[in-house]
């Protein structure tokens, strides 16, 4: 589930944010709460590097961030994050194994960080909270599923309009060349869309 913010997320915002997918108590709420280090990101600074394992689940609070697939000195951009989003590279924090893609800040990020261990230990003291988290992989599941039949049957002109409506605020935000490669099209043909499609 995303929203157009990018300003930073509070705490109370939070909160709110989660129940959407499924309510928790203010306990477990805090437990959550209590098991998070905050971290401040420069632009373009990696959160995960491929290769490396996803050892914290990182709740956005400001910023933007991307995840990528790099092949051949080129960025593949398959999503962007921000706020009040989750960011994870679901294989490599869920298995704990090495990742293939790469999470960057585009923009200077804050993010909050729980530890794999900590989740566990979190899911082992409320099973709340666990239903929580799946209803959250559930929910990013079905997105996931429509953004891939979107990107299979929409022209390129139907998914920048798409794009678009759905998070605008990136255009500002974004350098336009990651915008087109998560799209799937031509910088040159991006440019002209940018330029002549009215949103």
């Amino acid at each position: 589930m995303q929203t157009n913010r990018t300003e930073s997320f509070s705490t109370a915002d939070r909160h709110e944010f989660l129940n959407r997918f499924h309510p928790i108590s203010q306990e477990e709420f805090n437990a959550i709460q209590e098991k998070i280090k905050s971290k401040t990101l420069k632009r373009n600074e990696s959160l995960i590097r491929p290769g490396q394992v996803q050892k914290q689940l990182f709740l956005i609070r400001s910023g933007v961030q991307m995840c990528h697939y790099d092949q051949h000195d080129k960025k593949h951009v398959i999503a962007f994050t921000y706020p009040p989003n989750l960011c994870a590279i679901p294989d490599s924090f869920s298995e704990q194994v090495p990742s293939r893609y790469g999470f960057t800040s585009v923009t200077a990020s804050e993010v909050d960080c729980l530890s794999f261990e900590d989740l566990q230990l979190l899911y082992a003291q409320f099973p709340n909270i666990e239903t929580l988290f799946r209803r959250i992989n559930e929910k990013l599941l079905v997105r996931l599923l429509n953004l891939h039949i979107e990107f299979r049957s929409m022209s390129i002109e139907e998914r920048f309009t798409a794009f678009c409506q759905r998070s605008p605020h990136l255009l500002q935000k974004v350098p336009h060349k990651y915008i087109a490669s998560y799209l799937g099209i031509d910088a040159t043909n991006f440019s002209k869309l940018f330029n002549s499609i009215r949103i």
